[in-house]
């Protein structure tokens, strides 16, 4: 396992929270509108169904590459700020980015609004409601949908440093969810996992190949016919 200031725990292109940044005491809280600080997703990410359908159609479909190359570093060391994906450049953390984006009852540093404080994650995977604490450790964690390793398989491997570095901190790449969840979906594609929660199963597979083709990364012929299925059902 790799330690970084912010960040507790990795498992194959999925990075852990905890409840609270390295030393000093939590700032003064504040209640501001979620959501407040800038934009955390593209517009018109994740596609709507039908957009999926044919932005899948288009992808290449290949068999993983170099995996045995794979190495988290080459994405760079941790959270970074400096990359042009979406929440880049905003002088927010990119995992406090995402907790601001998916936690509801959110509370925010009063001198610092970029730092969140509490909240509720209402877990896409599983449907968990579990609560954040600036102060305690938290089952939640940052999931890259598309893991790393699975990135680093598609393509990834023939990128530059800096691009790999904007794909490990863009927003659209990451979701708050719950940590078992997390460690049991680690760098699968949906072939060979799915979200316990059938209901986010469509949002899923949308978001998926929202990811692949925005990345312009490769489907294996099983994932393909995987997300082909799920797909099919969403309208």
């Amino acid at each position: 396992m790799i330690r970084f200031r912010t960040v507790r725990l990795l498992a194959l292109g999925t990075l852990a929270l905890t409840g609270c940044a390295a030393g000093g005491a939590a700032p003064a809280a504040t209640t501001p509108p979620p959501r407040a600080v800038a934009p955390l997703l593209s517009a018109g990410f994740p596609p709507a169904a039908e957009r999926a359908r044919a932005q899948l159609a288009g992808l290449k479909v290949a068999w993983g590459e170099r995996w045995r190359t794979y190495d988290r570093k080459k994405f760079g060391d941790g959270w970074s700020d400096a990359t042009d994906a979406p929440g880049g450049r905003n002088g927010c953390d990119t995992r406090d980015d995402v907790l601001r984006r998916d936690l509801d009852e959110l509370r925010v540093g009063d001198r610092n609004p970029c730092v969140v404080l509490s909240g509720v994650l209402h877990d896409p995977y599983t449907g968990k409601r579990l609560p954040y604490s600036y102060r305690k450790a938290s089952r939640i964690q940052t999931d890259h949908v598309v893991a790393l390793g699975a990135a680093w398989r598609a393509g990834a491997w023939a990128w530059t440093p800096q691009r790999r570095l904007a794909y490990a901190n863009d927003l659209d790449v990451l979701l708050a969810t719950d940590k078992d969840a997390n460690f049991d979906k680690s760098s699968k594609t949906p072939d060979k996992w799915l979200p316990p929660r059938a209901a986010y199963r469509c949002a899923y597979a949308r978001r998926w190949t929202g990811i692949k083709t925005k990345y312009a990364l490769s489907v294996s012929p099983p994932e393909k016919k995987a997300l082909q299925t799920l797909l099919a059902g969403c309208r």
